[in-house]
């Protein structure tokens, strides 16, 4: 997991505090870049409205404790990120989320917002510098980048995600640290797209790129050759990447005269994952061309291997067998997500109770003088943010349907003990959601196959899908 330091975000020359709040805040939160704001999760605070109460807050705080500054910091600015393919989006907002409650401690407003439009998740947190109750300020500390991002790895670690190890102050650029993790750069993945292009015999230049454009490639022509892969900011230029691959280069090797040596960089061995079957027609139907069915031709054979291997070492030779083991995954998995989702709810209404009562308790006896004025509207102005939080306050009890209010101190300890369950689950959690998605992906592969390989008549007679002895098995079937 990468990390940056608390970046504080000022108001700077010819801005309002307003529109320097506006700005940040409607960067973070592009629908574009957060699934249509799906991935927002906000804390004591409205997302849609979060500018407008930052800067209320702010002159609150002019007003309660008489202070101003030239240089005001307006709010703070941290980023997360995170390896590709190893945290979902809401699992990355949820970790971001976790986060923000442990740093802030239920102390400011926050955005957690997560970003889908590279080819790494990542969040960004904007809180807000002054405190809830308007009478403090957050102030960055010295040492604050170390603390983050200690606080930021033991978050990733306790959910079982990666962490860089010992980071350098200036050290690589994110998709450098994800080469030298072993995970393959943009040059990488074009390099093997390149080679895949390659191997489909292409007549001539113009024919390679049109492939490369066909997996997702936006080609730029000039002076030199440039690529741009989804997930990238930048084009990647053909001189770029090597022996083998300038432009020169692959012209000799398109027209026969010379060989394609693949570059080959070591991976990580990772067992092998079974992806879903093409519906190869269909995909025909959509437009897609020749070469395309070629391609998906000879991923379906190797994810049928992939499904048939895992069916021998499973056990699970027939259909009955593979449904029952793909029911009780899923009911795990529903039941861990139901089960941290429950936890994770209450602890929000938690961090909100217990900010409402100490500003019940913080305005008590302001709001006990402004009755005893008999609700005097001179009592009012002079006192209004106090009274605000106190009849907010007494809403929010009122909600919740209390009698009696639990102290600040047992709040603190059911916080701490649904964190404590939550973490425990996530665990069981993780596994549950991978056993899952590899029985239901295992599970469609298999009606793909029996339903490509054999005729209505033919399914009723047979119960058994796959032999324990790999002979015996139906590859002659498998037709694609």
């Amino acid at each position: 997991m990468a990390t940056t330091r608390i970046m504080p975000l000022h108001i700077g020359k010819g801005r309002s505090a307003g529109a320097a709040i506006s700005g940040i805040i409607d960067y973070v939160e592009n629908p574009q870049k957060t699934d249509n704001g799906n991935l927002i999760t906000s804390y004591a605070c409205d997302s849609r409205t979060a500018d407008a109460e930052f800067h209320f807050s702010k002159r609150q705080y002019k007003a309660i404790t008489g202070r101003t500054q030239e240089r005001d910091v307006i709010a703070y600015h941290f980023r997360q990120s995170f390896r590709p393919g190893e945290v979902t989006p809401e699992e990355a907002n949820r970790i971001g989320v976790e986060f923000a409650y442990r740093f802030l401690k239920d102390n400011n407003a926050f955005i957690v917002c997560t970003h889908i439009d590279r080819h790494h998740v990542h969040n960004h947190v904007i809180w807000n510098s002054t405190t809830l109750d308007c009478t403090r300020k957050f102030r960055n500390f010295w040492g604050s980048t170390k603390a983050v991002r200690l606080l930021s790895d033991t978050i990733c670690v306790e959910h079982g995600l990666s962490i860089i190890e010992n980071p350098k102050r200036h050290g690589k650029s994110y998709n450098k640290w994800l080469d030298a993790q072993g995970q393959p750069s943009h040059r990488d993945l074009l390099r093997t797209a390149i080679d895949g292009a390659l191997e489909r015999r292409p007549d001539d230049l113009a024919a390679l790129l049109q492939l490369l454009q066909e997996v997702g490639y936006e080609v730029k022509r000039g002076k030199n050759i440039s690529l741009k892969g989804k997930g990238q900011e930048r084009f990647v230029r053909l001189s770029s990447l090597g022996e083998g691959y300038t432009e020169s280069e692959l012209l000799a090797v398109l027209m026969g005269k010379a060989e394609h040596t693949p570059h080959k960089k070591p991976m990580p061995g990772k067992p092998q994952k079974v992806s879903l079957l093409i519906d190869i027609d269909a995909k025909l139907r959509a437009g897609k061309s020749g070469s395309y069915k070629q391609w998906a031709s000879v991923f379906n054979a190797k994810q049928m291997a992939h499904t048939m291997n895992y069916l021998r070492e499973h056990d699970l030779m027939d259909m009955a067998a593979l449904k029952e083991k793909a029911e009780a995954a899923t009911t795990k998995f529903n039941t861990l997500s139901a089960q941290i989702k429950s936890a994770e709810a209450r602890m929000a209404e938690v961090a909100m109770l217990k900010t409402q009562i100490i500003n019940y308790a913080k305005t008590r006896e302001v709001f006990a003088a402004y009755k005893a004025s008999g609700y005097s509207k001179k009592y009012l102005a002079e006192h209004e943010a106090d009274i605000l939080l106190h009849r907010a306050a007494k809403k929010a009890f009122n909600d919740f349907g209390l009698k009696k209010l639990p102290t600040v101190k047992s709040l603190q300890e059911e916080y701490a003990q649904l964190l404590s369950e939550k973490k425990a689950a996530y665990s069981d959690y993780k596994k549950a959601r991978e056993e899952m998605r590899e029985l239901l992906t295992i599970q469609n592969n298999v009606a793909h196959i029996l339903g490509t390989a054999q005729h209505p008549s033919e399914k009723e007679k047979e119960p058994f899908l796959f032999h324990k002895n790999p002979k015996d098995a139906l590859p002659h079937r498998m037709c694609v």
